[in-house]
This record gives C-alpha cells, structure tokens and sequence, in this order.
C-alpha cells in the first residue's frame, strides 16, 4: 500500500471530530495479526495526511487487556506511518501532576501481565532496545504542541501501565508511588514497544484525570470523573494535533527509524519462510522480501 499518512494519533474517536480535518477517508484493513481496533479515519490536516485509531473502539467497547495492539500498530505500519502520537487518559501519582494538567512522560515501567508485547517469535528472534521507551524528539515536539494550545503542561514523569481494567487499590497505589512512578494508565504498554519494534517514533500526551486513589484529600477515581475531565478538554487536544503537525513535517533524524538494524539475531536463513512472509513489512529491508 502506497503512503498514506506520515502521523498517527491513536486515542478517542471523537478527537478527528474536527471542522479542520478534511479529504477524510477510512480504511478498515487486515493485518497477520488480526483486525485493529476500528477502521481507521485518514484526513487532511494543516496540509499533511493524519490517521486516527480509536483505541477502544468505536463507542469504546474494548477493555484495555482487549486492545489488539499488535494490530493497531501493524495496520499504521501499513499505512506508511512513521510518527503516533497517544493520547491517553492516566491517573496522577503526583501532587504537581493535577488532573486537567497534560504530562509528556519520558519513562515507562510495564506492569501489565496477559499481553502480547513482541510481533515477533516463530523463529525469528529480536532484541529489541527499549531504554528510552519514547522518541525523544517527537515527545519535544508533542510538549511544544501541546504548550501553544494554552495547556498546562509538565515535561518527563515515569509511566506505569497496569493490567486493568480495574481502578488500584490504595496500597498498590502508594506502592507506586514509592517506586517512583508518575503517572497511571492502561494502554502505553505494550504500545509502546510494538511502535519502536515498528521502527515509528511514539510518544504520549497523557491527560491527567484524577490521583488515582493516594490522595486522602480527594475522591477516589470514578468513570464519570474520568469522563467529565476527558470532555473538558478534548478541544484543547484536537487543538494541540493541529499545532503538531507543521512542528512534525521534516524528516526524521531520531534513530527510531532504524531500530531493528542491530535487534535481528536470527540468521536470515534459518527463519521460516511463513514468518519472513508474515514479517516482511517490518524486517524485510534487512533480511530480504519474500514473495507472499
């Protein structure tokens, strides 16, 4: 499939809800890993092509340990994606960290247990390096986007994904926090990886909804406070998306782009002919294409 759209924002439905996005077209593709999440809607933004994934779901009828991520992050691979940008509702395990607020976290810690996290096994084996979970240069670009829409907004903080789809309990809340953590979510991992083994930069705008439930000062978190929060600002989301997508248009110069050059240990020929087929769009330029 020829190019479609260079960025990617994977989040709500309702954030390509935007008079500015035309040209809009959807695709509702099938990938080796099954179908993503919804089809996903390509427009014309500011002059560049944008796709949206709904996460969840049209009507988000998909709970967090659900989400084909593998998928999602394979059909924007088919795309012609090289940037996704998540836009995330999280918990806030910090005091300065207040709900409304928008954090550009730099770290993640996955604490999420019945997940596929690789596209790849079958014979093929990839190490892939993960210590800077995050493109650096997009989550600059993300938080500079975000700032020129009026938000307040904080730069770095540590991520940790939990299973769900439950809410913590305040131990395991105080828990992380005494790790270390910044912020709580749902879906990062292994969002995440699977974009870095993609070779696409990632980053995360996370919305802060709530403190999660340490705070001896507020009401705990609840689905309608989520929701309420959301609401409030998802206008100011779909504005940062458009401030991003000039800040966006050059090519890339982050090494995401390139990180399965040194990550293939299996020897080319001993990889079965179905996984090299199955795999060619991410490995084929480095272990030769092979004819479906």
């Amino acid at each position: 499939m020829d190019k479609q759209a260079a960025l990617a924002i994977i989040g709500g439905s309702g954030l390509y809800s935007m008079p500015s996005l035309t040209e809009v077209k959807e695709y509702d593709l099938a990938t080796p890993f099954g179908k993503p999440s919804a089809p996903i809607v390509v427009g014309l933004l500011e002059g560049t092509r944008v796709a949206f994934l709904a996460r969840h779901g049209i009507g988000h009828h998909i709970s967090p340990s659900e989400v084909n991520y593998r998928a999602n992050i394979y059909a924007l691979k088919m795309l012609g994606v090289e940037r996704i940008v998540s836009i995330s509702a999280c918990g806030s395990l910090r005091e300065d960290f207040a709900p409304g607020q928008i954090v550009v976290p730099d770290q993640l810690f996955d604490f999420t247990r019945d997940r596929k996290r690789s596209f790849f096994g079958d014979g093929l084996v990839v190490h892939i390096s993960i210590a800077d979970p995050f493109c650096q240069d997009l989550s600059q670009q993300v938080f500079e986007a975000t700032r020129q829409a009026g938000a307040q907004v904080h730069w770095g903080g540590s991520f940790i994904t939990i299973e769900g789809p439950r809410f913590s309990t305040r131990a395991e809340s105080n828990t992380y926090r005494s790790w270390g953590m910044s912020l709580i979510g749902m879906t990062t991992s292994p969002e995440a990886f699977l974009a870095r083994e993609a070779e696409i930069c990632y980053a995360v705008m996370a919305r802060v909804t709530d403190y999660d439930v340490w705070h001896t000062s507020e009401e705990p978190v609840t689905v309608e406070r989520v929701i309420e929060i959301l609401n409030r600002n998802t206008q100011l989301a779909q504005q940062a998306v458009q401030n991003l997508v000039p800040l966006v248009a050059a090519e890339r110069t982050c090494l995401c782009g390139q990180a399965l050059r040194d990550a293939l240990i299996t020897r080319p020929d001993v990889i079965p002919l179905e996984t090299r087929q199955r795999l060619s769009l991410l490995v084929g330029k480095y272990v030769g294409s092979v004819e479906g």
